[in-house]
């Protein structure tokens, strides 16, 4: 894929700052809106679910805060990839581009967005006297596997949206049930044992484990989390770059 979008680096990056501007073209507070959003999403899960569940987790405003900021990046940048291919039509049509450039930039906005949303992170790890450990630097590592298993389910559900009106929405629903399933607002410990194996082979909950832990855990993922995760994100980027490749000509048909 890379020698192919390589030679459309000045394109990508074009259509990178245009998804940032039009994200927040209407935005009173701009990119402010991208640390904020998290912050206060996180205050109202420190009241409904630390205080009314009262389950036993140090710092439940890190645990959740970078349970957040991991899924808003994903499940953000599959919606909008989704949506990447029918917004940009015109220019599909009228340039001899890769297609798959699309939904590259819309990852690629969404990592720019999740670096930014990092500072409140910051701010709230200081605040509350969490451990500052070397293992954060192991972060741009965790970030990039999330990104390539981001990417990987981009292009494999980008082409869906274009050859059917509605699996946005649909995927959509599934998203929200996904979520419910991660161990994004809650711990592990408190799924009853009986459920637990469908959170524990969860593959999302892989990556957020791998990204989690240098921030939450101020420790580097152990190489037997690292490595599955890695593979997760390598294998389903495979596949989603197999499958952008096939659906290609129908997706010139339904533009």
């Amino acid at each position: 894929m890379a020698r192919y979008v390589f030679p459309y680096r000045d394109l990508v990056w074009e259509l990178v700052k245009r998804e940032l501007r039009v994200r927040y073209r209407r935005s009173f507070i701009g990119f402010a809106w991208t640390m904020l959003q998290p912050l206060m999403m996180m205050m109202v899960l420190q009241v409904a679910f630390s205080s009314m569940f009262r389950f036993d987790l140090v710092n439940y405003p890190v645990y959740v805060l970078s349970g957040l900021l991991f899924w808003n990046f994903f499940g953000q940048s599959i919606v909008v990839s989704m949506n990447s291919l029918r917004a940009n039509s015109r220019l599909i049509q009228k340039l001899p581009v890769p297609k798959s450039v699309f939904p590259l930039s819309v990852v690629l906005s969404g990592l720019v967005n999740l670096l930014f949303a990092l500072v409140p992170l910051l701010a709230i790890l200081v605040v509350t006297g969490h451990p500052l450990k070397p293992a954060l630097f192991f972060l741009p590592v965790s970030i990039a596997i999330a990104g390539l298993f981001t990417l990987g389910a981009g292009l494999l559900l980008a082409p869906l949206s274009a050859l059917f009106y509605d699996i946005v929405e649909l995927v959509a629903v599934g998203l929200q049930l996904l979520m419910f399933l991660t161990p994004i607002m809650f711990p592990m410990t408190i799924v009853p044992e009986r459920f637990r194996w469908i959170v524990r082979y969860n593959p999302v909950r892989s990556i957020l484990e791998v990204f989690r832990d240098p921030i939450y855990n101020s420790k580097v993922p152990p190489l037997s989390h690292l490595s599955v995760a890695l593979g997760l994100a390598l294998l389903l980027l495979v596949i989603g770059i197999v499958a952008f490749r096939r659906t290609s000509q129908k997706i010139n048909l339904c533009l």
